[in-house]
Protein backbone atom coordinates (compact mmCIF):
# COMPACT_ATOMS: atom_id res chain seq x y z
CA UNK A 1 0.00 0.00 0.00
CA UNK A 2 2.91 2.22 0.79
CA UNK A 3 3.48 2.06 -3.14
CA UNK A 4 0.05 3.67 -3.74
CA UNK A 5 0.45 6.13 -1.31
CA UNK A 6 3.70 7.61 -2.41
CA UNK A 7 2.15 7.16 -6.22
CA UNK A 8 -1.14 8.98 -5.20
CA UNK A 9 1.07 11.71 -3.36
CA UNK A 10 3.74 11.82 -6.49
CA UNK A 11 0.85 12.33 -8.74
CA UNK A 12 -1.67 15.06 -6.54
CA UNK A 13 1.63 17.05 -6.35
CA UNK A 14 2.85 16.99 -9.66
CA UNK A 15 -0.61 18.30 -11.57
CA UNK A 16 -2.80 21.25 -10.73
CA UNK A 17 -6.07 18.97 -11.21
CA UNK A 18 -5.96 15.35 -10.95
CA UNK A 19 -9.15 13.39 -11.60
CA UNK A 20 -9.07 10.14 -9.84
CA UNK A 21 -12.33 8.18 -11.89
CA UNK A 22 -13.12 4.94 -13.55
CA UNK A 23 -12.15 5.20 -16.76
CA UNK A 24 -10.53 7.71 -18.87
CA UNK A 25 -11.32 11.33 -19.69
CA UNK A 26 -11.96 10.46 -22.97
CA UNK A 27 -13.74 7.28 -21.99
CA UNK A 28 -15.33 7.17 -18.38
CA UNK A 29 -16.67 3.51 -17.35
CA UNK A 30 -19.04 5.28 -15.02
CA UNK A 31 -21.95 7.63 -14.92
CA UNK A 32 -20.42 9.32 -11.83
CA UNK A 33 -16.91 9.75 -13.48
CA UNK A 34 -18.52 10.59 -16.89
CA UNK A 35 -20.27 13.62 -15.07
CA UNK A 36 -17.38 15.27 -13.33
CA UNK A 37 -14.84 14.50 -16.39
CA UNK A 38 -17.53 15.98 -18.45
CA UNK A 39 -18.07 18.66 -16.16
CA UNK A 40 -14.07 19.69 -16.50
CA UNK A 41 -14.08 18.85 -20.51
CA UNK A 42 -16.62 21.11 -21.08
CA UNK A 43 -15.34 24.10 -18.74
CA UNK A 44 -11.66 23.74 -20.71
CA UNK A 45 -9.80 22.58 -17.68
CA UNK A 46 -6.44 20.87 -18.06
CA UNK A 47 -6.65 17.79 -15.95
CA UNK A 48 -4.64 14.48 -15.30
CA UNK A 49 -7.22 11.29 -15.18
CA UNK A 50 -6.19 8.27 -13.31
CA UNK A 51 -7.55 4.96 -14.17
CA UNK A 52 -8.73 3.18 -11.10
CA UNK A 53 -9.98 -0.21 -12.74
CA UNK A 54 -6.23 -0.47 -14.32
CA UNK A 55 -4.46 -0.99 -10.93
CA UNK A 56 -5.99 -2.07 -7.78
CA UNK A 57 -3.42 -0.55 -5.62
CA UNK A 58 -4.90 2.18 -6.82
CA UNK A 59 -8.30 1.98 -6.61
CA UNK A 60 -8.19 1.55 -3.15
CA UNK A 61 -5.21 3.59 -2.23
CA UNK A 62 -7.09 6.54 -3.26
CA UNK A 63 -9.75 5.48 -0.83
CA UNK A 64 -7.60 5.35 1.91
CA UNK A 65 -5.43 8.37 1.28
CA UNK A 66 -8.56 10.71 0.79
CA UNK A 67 -10.69 8.58 3.59
CA UNK A 68 -13.11 8.74 1.10
CA UNK A 69 -15.14 5.84 -0.09
CA UNK A 70 -16.03 6.80 -3.22
CA UNK A 71 -14.66 7.36 -6.71
CA UNK A 72 -14.05 10.09 -8.52
CA UNK A 73 -12.32 12.03 -6.56
CA UNK A 74 -11.20 15.47 -7.72
CA UNK A 75 -7.46 17.41 -6.10
CA UNK A 76 -6.95 20.93 -6.92
CA UNK A 77 -3.25 21.94 -6.06
CA UNK A 78 -2.81 18.59 -4.62
CA UNK A 79 -6.31 18.95 -2.10
CA UNK A 80 -8.93 16.75 -2.00
CA UNK A 81 -11.97 18.55 -3.36
CA UNK A 82 -14.76 15.79 -3.53
CA UNK A 83 -16.57 13.17 -5.63
CA UNK A 84 -19.63 13.84 -8.04
CA UNK A 85 -22.29 15.16 -5.75
CA UNK A 86 -19.63 17.53 -4.26
CA UNK A 87 -18.39 18.27 -7.78
CA UNK A 88 -22.11 18.90 -8.84
CA UNK A 89 -23.14 21.18 -6.24
CA UNK A 90 -19.82 23.35 -6.40
CA UNK A 91 -20.26 23.82 -10.37
CA UNK A 92 -23.79 24.82 -9.89
CA UNK A 93 -23.05 27.19 -7.01
CA UNK A 94 -19.91 28.80 -8.64
CA UNK A 95 -17.74 27.84 -5.73
CA UNK A 96 -15.62 25.61 -8.48
CA UNK A 97 -15.03 29.39 -10.34
CA UNK A 98 -14.01 30.24 -7.33
CA UNK A 99 -11.24 27.48 -6.54
CA UNK A 100 -10.20 27.52 -9.94
CA UNK A 101 -9.61 31.35 -9.49
CA UNK A 102 -7.95 31.62 -6.04
CA UNK A 103 -5.60 28.27 -6.94
CA UNK A 104 -4.32 30.11 -10.51
CA UNK A 105 -6.10 26.99 -12.85
CA UNK A 106 -7.15 27.93 -16.00
CA UNK A 107 -11.07 27.30 -17.37
CA UNK A 108 -13.64 28.84 -19.10
CA UNK A 109 -15.65 30.85 -17.56
CA UNK A 110 -18.38 31.15 -20.59
CA UNK A 111 -18.75 27.54 -20.56
CA UNK A 112 -19.15 27.39 -16.46
CA UNK A 113 -22.10 30.01 -16.83
CA UNK A 114 -23.80 27.63 -19.53
CA UNK A 115 -23.87 24.90 -17.52
CA UNK A 116 -25.35 27.15 -14.88
CA UNK A 117 -27.86 28.47 -17.13
CA UNK A 118 -28.75 25.15 -18.31
CA UNK A 119 -29.31 23.57 -14.91
CA UNK A 120 -31.00 26.89 -13.17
Amino acid sequence: MTDAKTQIQDTVKANDVVLYMKGTKDMPQCGFSSRVAGVLNFMGVDFADVNVLADEGIRQGIKDYSDWPTIPQLYVKGEFVGGCDIITEMTLSGELDTLFDENGVAYNKEAADKIREANG
